[in-house]
């Protein structure tokens, strides 16, 4: 049985050599050995020469990069996953596609949690300042623990990032070396040979402390995003378990506390050009001004119960614009469109539809929440049409601003803000719609009405036309 001896854990060259090697000598998976030693010898013993048993085999693109990936995992049975994988893919060439295959699934998770770890790497690595020469760059540290050796594969990130920060990140695996000019990489280090905490952490720690929202903590959700695993390289997560709990006594003081006055000044202001300005008339000259005019807007009575407005965000020079119905609970709270449970779908969805939320403009017909009390929870109401028209004068001004090529209509009360009549989402779905403006608009569903769906094979039919929708309307503002 041939033994194949890779140079190292990520050694992706030695075994794309050692497996065309065996897979032109039809050498099968079970008769193949992967281990690791160091030696940098492919074969011991040495397979003799011998020509190909079959006919000639490329690896397809996608195999490749899915390789390079597993390589990356800690599991032990990588390689000889990845060379069964091969071995198969002559037969099937269509392999890859296969999602239910029990070898094709465990790749693709192999390459899934790398990228989880490359992504957490990028998240939680925290660098420490060290002494260096006078007249010397600045130099850093950071000591980290990858669930998988993605130190290589994540280095340039950092090299990009900081370009002109001297480093090095030190893990068990191997650690990275950035000079100002060049990477470089040297084997693994000890936790000992890390640095000890800096000044400037205690001002990290205060900053974390200042924007952690007791408000909106789920603890479940947030050692999810920052596993305990990571929490001794983190500074900040010295300061974790006290405020979670001091949280709930913290949200009880911010409710009882109610909303802090704003500036006099600008609340007369604000309240003077949104009282005085006609719907057609003069408007906002910036997105910043028009926010503060909407802090103040009486157009309709749906300011009385609500915490605050919540205008549209994102950049002036936005292709896409995205206008939902009106703030929720957690919106109106945030003060940011999209934040709540509907938002977390809308953000997986454009990310399916491979849109850039933070290239977009994302705003509502309606600033401010409508609701009912029941008991201590607030329930959303659909806004009425009057509302609709009285908000309509900030849309429109939002839309002069931006000029957005296409505009998304989330929902029929969307469409109604945006084309100014009753349109059925279902009927016009898929189609572009000519504005008076030049632009162009798209309906589709509201991300809420998706989460209302009891029967899970509507709710999974009517999620994939909205991230088809959405891919729609990308294309039109390209």
């Amino acid at each position: 049985m041939p033994v194949v001896r890779l140079d190292s854990e990520v050694d992706f060259a030695g075994w794309r050599t050692a497996a065309r090697s065996l897979r032109a000598q039809g050498v099968t998976p079970d008769d193949t050995l992967w281990t690791v030693d160091g030696e940098g010898d492919l074969f011991a013993p040495p397979l003799e020469a011998a020509a190909a048993t079959g006919p000639a085999f490329t690896a397809p693109r996608e195999f490749l990069a899915l390789a390079q990936a597993v390589v990356l995992h800690r599991s032990d049975d990588r390689f000889a996953l990845l060379y069964r994988l091969l071995w198969r893919l002559a037969q099937t060439p269509h392999l890859l596609q296969l999602t239910t295959d029990p070898d094709v699934a465990r790749a693709r998770d192999f390459a899934k949690a790398v990228e989880r770890a490359a992504h957490k790497m990028k998240a939680f690595v925290r660098f420490r300042k060290v002494d260096e020469a006078p007249g010397e760059m600045e130099t850093f540290a950071a000591w980290f623990e990858p669930a998988h050796r993605v130190t290589e594969r994540t280095a340039p990130f950092f090299a990009r990032r900081y370009a002109n920060m001297r480093f090095s990140i030190l893990t068990p695996d191997a650690c990275a070396h950035w000079d100002g000019d060049a990477l470089s990489f040297t084997p693994g280090a000890d936790p000992a040979d890390a640095p000890a905490d800096d000044a400037l952490e205690e001002f990290w720690r205060t900053y974390y402390a200042s924007i952690f929202n007791p408000a909106r903590l789920k603890v479940g959700a947030m050692t999810k995003e920052m596993p305990k695993r990571y929490w001794r390289n983190l500074p900040e997560a010295s300061l974790i378990p006290q405020l979670i709990e001091a949280a709930e006594s913290r949200s009880q003081a911010m409710v009882s506390a109610g909303p802090s006055e704003p500036n006099r000044r600008i609340v007369r202001a604000a309240l003077r050009a949104s009282r005085d300005a006609p719907y057609d008339g003069a408007a906002p000259t910036d997105l910043v001004e028009l926010n503060a005019q909407v802090q103040a807007c009486r157009r309709c009575s749906l300011w009385r119960d609500a915490t605050q407005g919540v205008s549209g965000e994102g950049p002036r020079s936005a292709r896409l614009m995205f206008v939902g119905e009106q703030p929720g609970d957690q919106e109106d709270l945030a003060g940011r469109p999209f934040v709540g449970p509907a938002g977390q779908v809308f953000d997986r969805a454009l990310a399916e539809a491979r849109v850039e939320r933070a290239e977009t403009f994302v705003t509502n017909a309606v600033r401010h929440f409508k609701h009912e009390l029941r008991g201590k929870r607030r329930l959303h109401k659909t806004p009425d049409a009057g509302e609709v028209q009285a908000c309509r004068w900030w849309l429109d001004n939002e839309r002069r601003m931006v000029r957005p090529r296409v505009i998304v209509a989330l929902g029929a009360t969307a469409a109604l803000a945006v084309l100014g009549r009753p349109t059925p989402i279902g009927k016009n779905r898929g189609q572009a719609l000519q504005l008076s403006d030049q632009g162009q608009a798209v309906v589709t569903y509201h991300p809420s009405y998706l989460l209302r769906l009891p029967d899970e094979d509507a709710k999974a039919k009517a999620y994939a036309e909205f991230v088809e929708d959405l891919r729609f309307a990308q294309r039109l503002a390209a």
